[in-house]
């Protein structure tokens, strides 16, 4: 499992008017190569009467399902250039169809790769991306005499807190990155002069969507 990737915001769609042809991008999060190729027929069935419905997907930790689909166009001129942006992104997992109806006016080779690959680059803008990193849960007993003192020190640190049970002695759930939970483990001693019990659960991943910035919202 990867510790830090890039996906899109589960699932969104632009539509693009350029010399007169439309150019309708859908873009959603696959995890598997069934769910992309099923993601691909709805969009087939939904715009059946359009001229092409050219796809592109990644899938996998290391990007081991790369597919692309002119779907009649030119060859090289629409599946590749919608693939090259999703790997451009950085994004995983990511299937896009993007689908044309002819207007009537031929775009060229260059055309039709500029069209396809600006139609994948907005449908991203319009749904947005989202950071998935690779946390442990993490469950830290304590006293209730020490619950106020670590509660505040656990708004000022970087772990998330998912809640507090409240039993025979205070239970906070947080999460660590993966990969640092020795780290964890030391600043809860120090927080709590060596008083708090902690223990590993499992792995999750946990998101964030990305500004258009690159930074996390």
């Amino acid at each position: 499992m990867l510790n830090t990737y890039y996906t899109v915001n589960y699932e969104g769609e632009k539509e693009l008017v350029i010399q007169k042809s439309r150019f309708i991008a859908h873009i959603r999060r696959c995890e598997t190569e069934e769910e992309a190729q099923q993601f691909i027929s709805e969009i087939k069935k939904k715009h059946k009467g359009a001229t092409h419905n050219c796809s592109a997907y990644m899938i996998g930790e290391h990007d081991l399902l790369q597919k692309a689909n002119d779907d009649g166009e030119p060859s090289g001129t629409a599946g590749v250039p919608m693939l090259e942006v999703l790997k451009k992104r950085g994004l995983k997992d990511t299937a896009t169809v993007v689908t044309r109806y002819f207007g009537g006016i031929k775009l060229g080779a260059g055309g039709l790769i500029r069209a396809y690959s600006g139609a994948v680059s907005e449908a991203i803008e319009e749904t947005g991306i989202v950071e998935r990193r690779l946390m442990r849960e993490m469950h830290v007993t304590i006293d209730y005499s020490l619950l106020g003192k670590m509660e505040n020190q656990v708004r000022q640190s970087d772990y998330p807190l998912k809640t507090i049970n409240y039993m025979e002695k205070a239970e906070l759930v947080l999460y660590a990155p993966h990969g640092k939970e020795e780290e964890f483990h030391q600043w809860t001693a120090d927080v709590t002069n060596a008083q708090a019990t902690a223990a590993e659960g499992e792995l999750t991943y946990m998101e964030s969507v990305l500004s258009n910035d690159g930074s996390k919202e």
